[in-house]
């Protein structure tokens, strides 16, 4: 089962590694500081530098055993297990997840309803709740966010048991995605009087990281359902 880094410190930009298997679409390491695909954020990109050879990782994906699956370019060379090699992130796209994956958290407190579903993008993201009454106005979410924002709180994770979230059914927002539970604990994300929450993703260290955002669209998804996009201002 692979380490997984990025969970101890999403500000790791590059570790040295093993290769545990090679697979058709890419390689598995004994320790990753790349994201997999999940929970609405998408996997990480990067590259992958051993003696003799280099190869880019085009995505990263949750693979079977608890491991990570780092999808290498289809004609990019393979290193052979055993290697040592050198993961680096791309870094850029990495961070403007982490600000866009906090500033949904920031939203989700701002919105009282639930979350049906959401994405984070470099570019931009989205929150879908389910709203009874009034729907508030872009330009509303928008500063309300960026109040939250510039308040400049801490984002720190938390651990809890399996029973204690099961006994706390508030702490997931998401009605369509349940956090990875079995092996004991299960991760929650804090933002200092803000918001508690069930999140595995990746996050700055304080919401002031985030910079101004702002709400470019609402678009009605059915009867009660009402998507939120965001972008970086």
């Amino acid at each position: 089962m692979v380490e997984e880094l990025f969970r101890q410190d999403a500000y790791l930009k590059e570790t040295d590694a093993t290769v545990t298997a090679l697979e058709e679409r890419g390689v598995r390491l004994d320790r990753s500081i790349f994201y997999p695909t999940g929970g609405g954020q998408p996997g990480d990109t990067g590259l992958l530098r051993w003696d003799g050879g280099e190869a880019k990782v085009v995505d990263s994906l949750k693979a079977d055993g608890g491991d990570v699956l780092h999808v290498l370019a289809p004609d990019a060379p393979r290193p052979a297990v055993g290697a040592k090699i050198q993961s680096v992130l791309d870094w850029d796209r990495r961070y403007l997840h982490m600000r866009m994956h906090t500033a949904l958290h920031v939203m989700s407190a701002v919105i009282k309803g639930n979350v049906t579903g959401g994405q984070v993008g470099a570019d931009k993201s989205r929150l879908d709740f389910n709203l009874e009454g009034e729907v508030p106005a872009k330009e509303w979410v928008t500063e309300e966010v960026n109040r939250l924002i510039a308040l400049d709180r801490p984002v720190t994770p938390q651990w809890i048991t399996d029973e204690e979230l099961n006994a706390r059914p508030e702490l997931v927002k998401t009605m369509s995605v349940r956090p990875p539970m079995g092996a004991g604990r299960v991760r929650l994300l804090a933002i200092e009087g803000v918001d508690l929450q069930a999140c595995g993703g990746t996050h700055v260290a304080r919401t002031g990281e985030i910079g101004r955002i702002e709400c470019i669209k609402i678009e009605n998804k059915g009867k009660m359902n009402r998507r939120f996009v965001i972008a970086l201002a």
